[in-house]
């Protein structure tokens, strides 16, 4: 009886394969990790996170978090989509200073190609300011990302997002109306992604 339960656990873990998780083409198509599995269906709708150091290899961006989900398995390769990211709970603690501000905006934008997505982005001033330029830094924010979005594929759009070229445009233009410390989307979550024609 034991060794027929002993066999059975073994086979279980035979049974298994390694699969090898790639980031998208716009993140490099560079590996995530492995993840075992007995069916490679099963694989899909998993999600694997990682840093954006981890992409890059640059340690300055190990503050970013990154989640990918798996689309698809072609062989022994699991194949997946940007899901979101977010900064680290230790770096956005950082970068809270007291007697400043700290201007929030929450926005939901579809990306060129019907891609939708949902930021979160805060722009944190060297001393306290008025309510009205906080409502001026804030429809800046809107109108920035809001242009792009409706230029820039979602590829296009994602890259931007995480490697901080949004923010930086952001940054360049709420300046004039604040001195600022710092510009950053510090979350994203994509809610939807429109079905593939095939």
């Amino acid at each position: 009886m034991s060794s027929k339960r002993k066999r059975r656990v073994r086979d279980k873990w035979r049974g298994k394969s390694w699969y090898t998780v790639m980031s998208p083409p716009y993140f490099g198509g560079s590996e995530l990790g492995t993840l075992p599995s007995d069916d490679s269906s099963k694989l899909v709708g998993r999600i694997v996170d990682a840093t954006l150091y981890d992409i890059t290899d640059d340690f300055a961006h190990q503050y970013l978090k990154m989640y990918f989900r798996v689309t698809d398995v072609e062989g022994k390769i699991a194949h997946t989509v940007f899901k979101g990211h977010e900064y680290s709970r230790d770096y956005l603690r950082s970068l809270v200073r007291r007697r400043t501000t700290r201007v929030d905006g929450t926005l939901n934008i579809t990306t060129k190609d019907g891609y939708q997505l949902r930021l979160a982005v805060s722009a944190f001033t060297l001393s306290r300011i008025k309510t009205s330029q906080e409502r001026v830094i804030r429809a800046i924010i809107k109108r920035i990302v809001e242009e792009k979005a409706a230029v820039l594929t979602f590829d296009q759009f994602v890259q931007e997002v995480v490697l901080g070229k949004i923010a930086s445009d952001i940054y360049n233009e709420a300046k004039k109306i604040a001195p600022l410390r710092h510009v950053g989307i510090r979350k994203s979550k994509l809610t939807l992604q429109p079905a593939v024609a095939a």
